[in-house]
């Protein structure tokens, strides 16, 4: 009786385990989805501004931009290979932690430059005398990339927490709080991307 109380006792764990794995893979697909939707709202009033606007004139973006994004899209690259770290055995195995840690710190590293980059970029755009009213493109220009930046300071954050977690208790390290982080970051690139695409074309 005793041991099957215990085995209830460990599936009933096993099914609220998956449950919270589920439920947090939802979120995370929810949110990105909804953070997709209001950029895709944005950039559809940027292309019928354009259209009909007479008083569109092209700004003339930094080439620090693009150094941005390798930034970037080298953090991504460094991620990954934590995850391959982690995903190769329990974080609690040798070998597994300093690895995952290292390039997890990488990635943590070129995401704060790219942070740092994007307001050396606005103040460089500020010196040529293009603020966020000065015309209609240069407003898109500043809005997007200020609520980029803040969906990407937020993932800076988890990636900190996710740090944090591996470095103090990697016993009890959750290896979804590290997918979903990593899925979140992966998305903030490809949304950078697809801006970078926009402002290029468009701007």
């Amino acid at each position: 009786m005793a041991s099957i109380t215990l085995t209830q006792v460990a599936n009933a764990r096993a099914v609220g385990k998956q449950g919270s794995v589920e439920a947090s893979r939802s979120g995370i697909w929810a949110g990105m989805f909804a953070v997709t939707m209001t950029f895709a709202a944005l950039s559809s009033a940027l292309f019928v501004r354009e259209g009909s606007a007479a008083d569109w004139q092209h700004v003339v973006l930094p080439r620090l931009l693009d150094l941005n994004t390798l930034a970037l899209v080298l953090s991504s690259f460094a991620l990954e290979r934590s995850r391959r770290f982690v995903c190769a055995g329990l974080p609690t195995l040798p070998g597994v932690v300093r690895p995952a840690m290292r390039w997890l710190c990488v990635t943590l590293v070129l995401g704060l430059l790219f942070f740092a980059g994007q307001l050396v970029a606005w103040h460089q755009l500020a010196a040529q005398g293009i603020f966020l009213a000065t015309n209609p493109n240069s407003s898109f220009f500043y809005v997007l990339t200020a609520m980029h930046g803040i969906h990407l300071f937020g993932g800076l954050v988890a990636l900190g927490y996710v740090v944090i977690r591996l470095g103090s208790a990697p016993i009890e390290f959750s290896r979804t709080l590290f997918d979903t982080t990593a899925i979140y970051w992966h998305f903030t690139g490809v949304l950078w991307i697809y801006l970078l695409l926009i402002f290029r074309t468009r701007l």
